[in-house]
């Protein structure tokens, strides 16, 4: 034992009293500032959906529609060229009426987050469309022209 490190004396204590250090210690890395200087950098942006996610997700859900009808469909024992003919038209059914553009929030589960995005995004648009705003509008920007206003109100008092 060294520098008064462990145990006085291992007795009785079901260990060796050999003492190691704690490799699962984790130290800090740096000292720097918890958030970023620059507020610009801190400007919120929308999540932008994959498409392709969406487009995958929409068939995905087509096919299993038309896997349990062909998986009913055997259990039946139907012919195998009528299997075929039923799923292959409800297949072009499903993808006619479920059209990408209709996307509500409400059924969407949590792990779905390009829906879910899509969806705020649609929502976040009826609200800009509902208040009026314009499609360029820069969050902020109402006071940074006041500001200039100001410094040239100041200005023309000082040249005045």
């Amino acid at each position: 034992m060294s520098s008064n490190v462990g145990l006085t004396t291992p007795r009785g204590s079901g260990t060796s009293g050999y003492v190691q250090r704690n490799l699962s210690h984790l130290r800090p890395r740096d000292n720097a500032a918890p958030y970023p200087k620059d507020f610009d950098s801190i400007k919120h942006r929308q999540r932008q959906p994959d498409k392709e996610m969406l487009e995958h997700d929409r068939k995905r859900e087509v096919e299993v529609k038309v896997f349990e009808l062909r998986d009913r469909l055997e259990d039946e024992e139907v012919d195998e060229d009528e299997i075929e003919e039923q799923t292959s038209a409800l297949r072009r059914k499903l993808l006619a009426e479920n059209s990408p553009d209709k996307t509500s929030a409400r059924g969407l589960k949590s792990h779905q987050v390009h829906e879910l995005a899509k969806a705020k995004i649609e929502e976040s648009e009826k609200l800009r469309k509902a208040l009026g705003i314009s499609a360029d509008y820069e969050e902020g920007s109402h006071w940074r022209k006041q500001e200039e206003r100001l410094r040239e109100a100041n200005l023309d008092k000082e040249r005045g």
